[in-house]
């Protein structure tokens, strides 16, 4: 099976009355009703997962000819933005999981195919990602977890530290080393339902902030047939670099981005209000230059975000070391503004509507999720590629 190059065909949104900005509001909805309880006890937005099922956003990227959206990158970085502006955990198990339906439509044979995208589409199919494995930090493109074959296809046995919504999630797609080879770097992705495997919970899930991802470590072991293999064995690489990666910093950046956004217009609104007229001084020059900052910062990474996207959709191969510079800036400088800018929205606004927790800003939880956003995947470790990546591209070549 021949890998693309490119991120994703470009194909029409969903039409008619219901279309995606009308999914994503109920969702949204749905999602700020229950938000309280979710961030307070650390569990996962059941109620938000169900109305991404009905809704039919789990199947925003399947293609229409299986029953979906036929939804764009474009539309995945609109629906982590509308999204995270009311919680982040939320919006990233959105877009993590479009991420999984990208490589799946992109990289899984035809019988994959076939089996799995019109369940997706049917909201049947909630996908997670078992790629963290302890022991090796955040190197995505190896494993030490080798994966076997005996006459019922591959066996699997693989303990995650970290699985975002594993426990509630129909399928997986995982990462192990391929059959035969005692090479770290020989990395393949295989499809599991969870009918198929095994699942064990360790641990719990207390986190500073992202607590309703509710990521908790998991142990998966069973046998799957061949053709789950996503890909060819061994190439994960491929898939990273062609749909993994893109799509994870363009979806976790617009989830960011959102969050972000959605505290400077809580703030605003607060600052505007009735109640508030009076008491906060709108002349401030030290207010006026924070809420500058803010929104600098924010527009700053919602420019670099769309020129991001735009170039994947025009280079001919998204491995160009020019065009992975891109892509890492974009993750490393959304991580950094969006938490910046909340960070100056907490400097702004002080004690009262900064800090405390129950303030109608929720600056509090705001900060403490986008604390996440630069160990996500650590951008010391994307600056270490970078760093490479810039000795190849002498010209130092903009367009």
């Amino acid at each position: 099976m021949s890998a693309p190059t490119t991120l994703l065909e470009a194909r029409p949104a969903a039409s008619g009355t219901y279309g995606i900005d009308e999914r994503l509001a109920e969702v949204a909805a749905v999602t700020a009703d229950h938000l309280d309880r979710h961030e307070r006890d650390a569990d996962f937005p059941v109620e938000a997962l169900a109305a991404m099922r009905t809704t039919g956003l789990l199947g925003l990227l399947v293609p229409r000819e299986y029953g979906g959206l036929g939804g764009t990158t474009a539309d995945v970085i609109r629906a982590g933005v509308a999204l995270g502006r009311v919680d982040m955990s939320t919006a990233m198990i959105l877009v993590m999981h479009c991420q999984q339906v990208a490589a799946l439509v992109r990289f899984a044979g035809p019988r994959l195919r076939d089996d799995v995208l019109p369940e997706i589409a049917a909201g049947r199919q909630y996908l997670a990602s078992v790629t963290t494995e302890a022991g090796k930090g955040g190197h995505l493109l190896t494993s030490h977890s080798a994966l076997a074959t005996d006459d019922d296809g591959l066996v699997l046995d693989r303990f995650a530290p970290i699985v975002t919504g594993g426990e509630h999630a129909d399928a997986f797609l995982v990462t192990m080393q391929s059959p035969g080879t005692e090479n770290a770097q020989e990395v393949s992705l295989v499809y599991a339902h969870r009918d198929q495997l095994s699942v064990e919970r360790s641990g719990d899930w207390d986190p500073l902030g992202m607590r309703a991802s509710h990521s908790v470590a998991l142990r998966l072991s069973g046998t799957v047939p061949a053709h789950q293999v996503v890909g060819e064995h061994g190439d994960f690489h491929t898939v990273v670099t062609s749909v993994f990666g893109p799509m994870a910093h363009l979806g976790w950046s617009a989830c960011w981005l959102g969050t972000a956004a959605g505290a400077l217009s809580r703030v605003v609104k607060l600052l505007r209000s009735p109640r508030t007229r009076g008491r906060a001084d709108l002349d401030s020059e030290l207010l006026l230059t924070r809420l500058s900052r803010t929104r600098q910062r924010i527009d700053t990474v919602h420019a670099l975000l769309q020129h991001t996207r735009t170039a994947l959709e025009q280079t001919p191969d998204v491995t160009a070391p020019r065009t992975q510079l891109l892509l890492n800036g974009l993750k490393i400088t959304a991580a950094e503004e969006c938490h910046r800018a909340v960070d100056e929205l907490v400097e702004a606004v002080g004690m009262r509507h900064g800090y405390l927790k129950d303030s109608p800003t929720r600056l509090e939880q705001s900060l403490r999720d986008l604390r996440s956003a630069a160990l996500n995947y650590s951008n010391d470790r994307l600056h270490l590629v970078d760093g490479k990546l810039t000795l190849l591209d002498s010209e130092v070549r903009l367009d």
